[in-house]
């Protein structure tokens, strides 16, 4: 699997609603984009736009405010969070850019054009010798997708069996999370989703630890997108009960935007029954979306702390919500951090939260650096879950203002529209 892209001519409209949206004029747009209640640093910015038919391959474009700013900008075809809002007609793109900064009540407009030539941008590679796809920004690891299938991990005396994302460092010189079968936990592995307490009838499932039968296969690729903005895919994961029969579809999406100073990364996903009824259920150290840091945390894990909406905490001390003793403070939280060392490097991780999630939410930490949220859910035909997640990785330390910005940039992104 890879993804190519090429540029040709624009002409499209920013338009909310898509109804809404009238054509500009010919090979350029023109959109307002307002910062909103919080000041802007660095922020991805995403809006459904309406373009014609002969666009469908169009990729890269400038945007330019006149007074020489210029900041490159990608279309893509609507993910997985966008599909409902963008129906069915095939004219409706995605634009993606990162704004470099607007600070709070102010606007900025901006004129996108075509570009001759587009600057270097993500890749996909897929190796399916390997059983692995990897992304990558201007040769830059930055993420890779792990599907080995049950029979293979079984014949390698990997008895886990999921489906993972793997996070690069920054510098894309090695892997920050825990992919291998060996050491503290293996069934923890990168950026993961699933639950320990599934029930559909009489059948007790666990797509968590992921053995014993239960287990996520990967069913597919459904789609792809790479440019100098965003680099995202689709992927498709059957979720198996104990007797191995598929009881829930997945389709899972992970993005990476480049964006300057670290890794960020958004989990999207919408899991479906197959069988009717199926109750998601768990504990915050066992279900939900999670990341997992590599190894030597769990080696060294002495300067592991985290970092929370009410303060910083203290290496040694964690908090974790439990049904017993279930603490207010690890509940809904909009934002969450966890700064560990591998090596002599520190890294901060930022997992943020989004309203439209399932609620409540519960969290947990482990001095491995493995965190998270779960909830409790119930599918059914009519029901899908759909969830969505982000992630922020960089080196040294962050303070809580850099956090609660971070999430205020997803939860609560700035306003696009045409001018």
């Amino acid at each position: 699997m890879t993804c190519l892209w090429r540029v040709v001519g624009l002409a499209i409209v920013l338009g909310c609603p898509i109804s809404a949206a009238a054509r500009a004029d010919e090979g350029r747009i023109e959109l307002t984009v307002e910062a909103g209640a919080h000041d802007r640093i660095q922020c991805p910015v995403r809006t459904l736009v309406k373009c014609p038919a002969e666009l469908a391959e169009a990729t890269a474009i400038i945007l330019t405010d006149g007074k020489g700013l210029s900041i490159p900008a990608q279309l893509a075809a609507p993910g997985l969070l966008s599909r409902e809002k963008a129906g069915t007609e095939t004219t409706v793109r995605e634009l993606h850019f990162i704004l470099p900064k607007l600070g709070k009540g102010e606007r900025l407009t901006l004129v996108g054009k075509a570009v001759a030539e587009a600057p270097a941008g993500f890749a996909w590679r897929d190796n399916p010798e390997q059983y692995y796809a990897e992304l990558s920004h201007a040769d830059r690891p930055v993420m890779r997708y792990m599907y080995t299938p049950i029979e293979v991990a079984e014949k390698e005396g990997d008895t886990y069996f999921k489906v993972f994302h793997h996070l690069y460092d920054p510098a894309g010189t090695r892997f920050v999370t825990k992919g291998d079968k060996d050491g503290l936990f293996p069934h923890h592995r990168g950026l993961f989703f699933g639950f320990s307490r599934i029930t559909y009838g009489e059948t007790k499932a666990n797509t968590w630890a992921c053995n014993k039968g239960n287990h996520q296969s990967h069913e597919g690729f459904l789609g792809c997108e790479a440019g100098p903005v965003l680099g995202r895919h689709l992927v498709a994961v059957d979720w198996h009960g104990p007797d191995q029969r598929v009881y829930a579809k997945e389709q899972r999406e992970l993005s990476a935007y480049h964006v300057p100073g670290g890794q960020m990364v958004e989990f999207a996903a919408r899991l479906a029954s197959t069988v009717g009824k199926v109750m998601l259920d768990g504990d915050p150290a066992h279900a939900g979306f999670q990341f997992r840091a590599a190894q030597e945390v769990a080696d060294n894990p002495e300067g592991t702390y985290y970092l929370r909406p009410d303060g910083k905490g203290e290496p040694g001390q964690f908090r974790n919500w439990s049904a017993k003793d279930p603490d207010p403070r690890c509940v809904n939280m909009p934002w969450h951090a966890v700064s560990f060392e591998i090596g002599p490097k520190r890294y901060t991780a930022v997992y943020m939260d989004r309203p439209e999630n399932p609620r409540e939410s519960r969290y947990g930490e482990r001095n491995y650096a493995r965190f998270g949220c779960y909830f409790e859910y119930e599918l059914d035909e009519g029901n899908d879950l759909l969830i969505a997640y982000r992630l922020w990785l960089q080196e040294g330390e962050m303070t809580l203002e850099q956090a609660a910005a971070l999430r205020a940039d997803f939860a609560e992104p700035p306003a696009v529209s045409v001018r």
